[in-house]
């Protein structure tokens, strides 16, 4: 899996290794759901200025939020089928480092750890999962804890 990270914000700062975490946590589901390995993600950490105007923009809900996804392969059938090794964009994971860090202290783990987290899950919503009814819930909770372990 192709994995694109930008840090667009300042206000918090991100350890070394975050990117190797989210590569590894990426890649767990990418295996898991047999991704091709030109199956590509951009990841775009923002603050929650940001992320609040996007989630009230594309959602409207008008609060910051901890991650977003943005598919760019919505299931059309009129979209020609993909050649085996041709790129595959699959979308984009906005994530609040802000919300993420309040988010880690309030679980007790630390900020990679959730930020990872996040990207899983919000990898899992490009491949279809969803969380809005209960159903749905434990099944898409079910495979981030299989990810992540």
């Amino acid at each position: 899996m192709i994995i694109s990270m930008e840090n667009a914000q300042d206000k918090i700062e991100l350890g070394e290794y975050l990117e190797q975490r989210l590569q590894d946590g990426l890649n767990a589901v990418a295996k898991l759901h047999e991704l091709d390995d030109m199956t590509e993600v951009d990841i775009t950490i923002v603050d929650d200025e940001e992320i609040h105007q996007l989630n009230r923009d594309y959602r409207g809900v008008d609060r910051p939020t901890d991650v977003l996804s943005f598919a760019l392969d919505e299931d059309d059938e009129d979209e020609p089928e993909l050649l085996e090794g041709q790129l595959h964009l699959l979308g984009d994971i906005i994530i609040s480092a802000e919300t993420a860090t309040r988010q880690a202290e309030e679980f007790g783990h630390g900020l990679e750890r959730e930020i990872v987290y996040l990207a899983v899950h919000g990898l899992l919503h490009l491949l279809g999962y969803d969380h809005m009814v209960e159903e749905d819930k434990v099944i898409m909770r079910a495979k981030e804890e299989e990810a992540l372990r």
